[in-house]
């Protein structure tokens, strides 16, 4: 998902283009389920459906919890954008995945199944690091409603098997254990998408700190207005690709230090979300 803010987080501009920190095949299984022996596994955290069955939304953990604070990263690579790739155009950033290692930051990677096409190997990577969790970013990066940020759509008959492809690809590129959790391309959705999502079982989680990272080149904007925004349970949305969102990995320099000083607690998204659901 790409997302423009500057300063604003009502203006944010999610574009086709954005990509980030990437293998096809059919769909098998409708709920994604762990790949590695699960005797001694126990299931991610969810959310209970919502009205009428719905596909849960998670925005936020508690913020009665202590000072804690998730960090995502989208992985967004377009299904059309193969050929500019191959001219050399980078959709991946592995500096910024160093970074977050260096700094013991523990995160969620909202990646595409394209994109760990394109990458299986930082996709295996970052999915067998437990500093990390792999989640679900549909396979295309294609809009699941219409009119978000000039993306182009997928039909509703073939959301479901878009997702599905997406946890197809992350199996083929090694990563053994992704989350049931997906983030819509753009962050777009409506009571349609909802539904047709139900027969997945995931979680779909959104934000509510937009870092602005999207086509930034001033990390110090990036930061500011991520340290502006945190509270106790927020969610940051940032990307993770070297060509649209250059000022990222500079800007989690910045942060992490800030965000510590003031007594927070980096987790992943799972664990906010297992404190909601004991919240409930």
């Amino acid at each position: 998902m790409t997302i423009r803010v500057r300063r604003v987080a009502a203006a944010c501009a999610l574009g086709a283009a954005l990509t980030a920190c990437g293998a096809p095949s059919a769909p098998h299984a409708s709920r994604p389920a762990p790949s590695a022996p699960t005797a001694a596994v126990s299931r991610p955290p969810t959310l209970a459906p919502g009205p009428a069955g719905l596909t849960p939304v998670f925005k936020n953990g508690p913020r009665v919890d202590g000072k804690t604070v998730a960090l995502t990263f989208d992985a967004d690579m377009t299904a059309d954008e193969g050929p500019r790739a191959a001219a050399g155009e980078h959709f991946d950033n592995p500096q910024l995945i160093a970074t977050l290692r260096t700094l013991k930051v523990p995160a969620t990677v909202f990646m595409t199944g394209r994109w760990a096409d394109e990458y299986p190997a930082e996709a295996r990577a970052i999915g067998r690091d437990p500093q990390f969790e792999i989640a679900n970013h549909s396979y295309s990066h294609y809009a699941f409603t219409g009119d978000c940020y000039g993306l182009p759509t997928v039909s509703p008959d073939r959301m479901k098997a878009d997702v599905e492809r997406a946890y197809t690809a992350f199996k083929k590129a090694g990563v053994p254990n992704a989350m049931p959790y997906f983030r819509f391309p753009g962050g777009c959705y409506d009571r349609q998408a909802l539904r047709t999502l139900s027969a997945v079982g995931v979680t779909a989680v959104q934000w509510d700190v937009v870092s602005g990272d999207a086509f930034a080149t001033d990390s110090d904007a990036v930061a500011q207005q991520v340290l502006e925004g945190v509270k106790p349970g927020s969610v940051v949305v940032m990307h993770c690709t070297r060509s649209a969102a250059p000022a990222t990995e500079k800007a989690v320099r910045m942060i992490v230090p800030e965000l510590r000083k003031k007594g927070y607690r980096f987790v992943k998204v799972s664990e906010l979300i297992g404190a909601a659901g004991r919240h409930r």
